[in-house]
């Protein structure tokens, strides 16, 4: 018989995780809420135990099992080649509704580790999906699991997917030896499936996040960093802008459907500040628009979800290897000549013209850098998963 813990209502979580634990090390299967619909578990360690997922969902050994790992810290033991996409991909959608299907270097990673019936229902085509669910449940049994686990929809292959414990009772029944209920999921909506090869993406299903939606997530990501975010970062952004939709054959509006966002801030700037009167005029001359710049503070998130950040100073350098050390990319000098660019502030537009120059010199060396980071979109693809 099922067994059924709401977690809801518990008034003791960790006992729920306990119990749960203890379940999928025996080799049980378990029914889990997520942020989108309900998923059947079993450890990925115990062949046994995905067996018998399998089998309770009448799943066909050439549709692959997904794995749930911790996040994406953990992404790049699983596949140690990773492009730069795949591991952008996973930084900024995981936790969530987002599984990522890899191919390269699957077998190098800690796949070819898994029990060999595991490794053929879960990587049957030579291809491995990951997840990390948005759900306290599930991400918070997996930090007390050694391994991976194996998950699916909780419903019979064929069959809608279940989005409260209820409909899982009706679909799996006593398939399962224990279901945590939630209520009904956030989004009662699966997970989009998304296929990385390289630096290029494919929807694989239609799911919680849009063709959009991971367009934007996609994007290689620059981010420029002054003090105030009024001067000398703001021209940085707009003439990279001006520069890469130049190189690209579109206008500064479309880079992001190319692949690229570019931004800027500053470590010690207000939010909603305009950018300086002389930088605006420097920037018109050169052909770019900062009349809509609004400063921002460099915030962490930022600095986690950029794939470049460059600095306009040394001092910039030191104090973001110590304010956010071990945090998104290692941050580099705008100059390759390890030259710091003069603050302008309250100088002559001469000097901002001169200023403007010189980054327009030192993102010219840059630029093949930045190509190289972005994405190729491709069409979306439906096929059940």
């Amino acid at each position: 018989m099922t067994e059924v813990l709401e977690w809801h209502n518990a008034a003791d979580s960790p006992a729920i995780i306990r119990r749960t634990v203890k379940a999928l090390a025996e080799g049980h299967v378990v029914a889990f809420p997520t942020e989108t619909v309900y998923g059947l578990a079993a450890s990925a360690l115990l062949p046994e135990a995905v067996e018998r997922l399998c089998m309770g969902k009448g799943r066909s050994e050439s549709k692959p099992l997904a794995l749930a790992i911790r996040g994406s810290a953990e992404a790049r033991d699983w596949v140690p080649q990773m492009s730069p996409l795949g591991w952008r991909l996973a930084r900024r959608c995981w936790p969530g509704p987002l599984t990522l299907v890899f191919a390269d270097s699957v077998n190098e990673g800690l796949a070819s580790r898994l029990p060999e019936r595991v490794r053929q229902r879960v990587c049957p085509s030579g291809t491995l999906g990951l997840r990390t669910p948005a759900h306290a449940a599930i991400w918070e049994t997996l930090c007390r699991l050694p391994g991976p686990l194996a998950l699916s929809s909780a419903n019979r292959s064929g069959e809608p997917a279940a989005t409260t414990a209820e409909e899982v009772r009706q679909s799996i029944g006593e398939d399962v030896a224990l279901l945590i209920d939630d209520g009904p999921t956030r989004y009662r909506q699966a997970s989009t499936v998304v296929q990385v090869n390289g630096n290029a993406w494919s929807v694989l299903r239609e799911g919680v996040l849009t063709s959009a939606e991971l367009e934007l997530q996609a994007c290689c990501l620059i981010v420029f960093v002054c003090t105030g975010n009024t001067c000398r970062s703001p021209l940085a952004e707009v003439l990279c802008k001006k520069l890469l939709a130049e190189r690209l054959g579109c206008t500064p509006e479309e880079l992001p459907h190319r692949g690229f966002m570019v931004m800027s801030a500053g470590l010690a700037a207000s939010m909603g500040g305009e950018a300086a009167p002389e930088a605006i005029e420097t920037a018109r001359e050169l052909g770019a628009d900062l009349r809509g710049h609004m400063s921002r503070p460099l915030t962490a998130k930022l600095v986690a979800q950029a794939d470049f950040l460059i600095t306009m100073t040394n001092s910039h350098l030191l104090a973001l290897a110590s304010q956010y050390r071990g945090l998104g990319p290692r941050p580099r000098l705008l100059s390759e000549h390890d030259e710091d660019l003069p603050d302008p502030i309250g100088c002559e537009i001469g000097v901002y013209q001169a200023c403007a120059r010189q980054i327009l010199r030192d993102l010219e060396a840059l630029l093949p850098q930045f190509e190289m980071g972005g994405v190729l979109s491709r069409p979306i693809i439906s096929e059940p998963c």
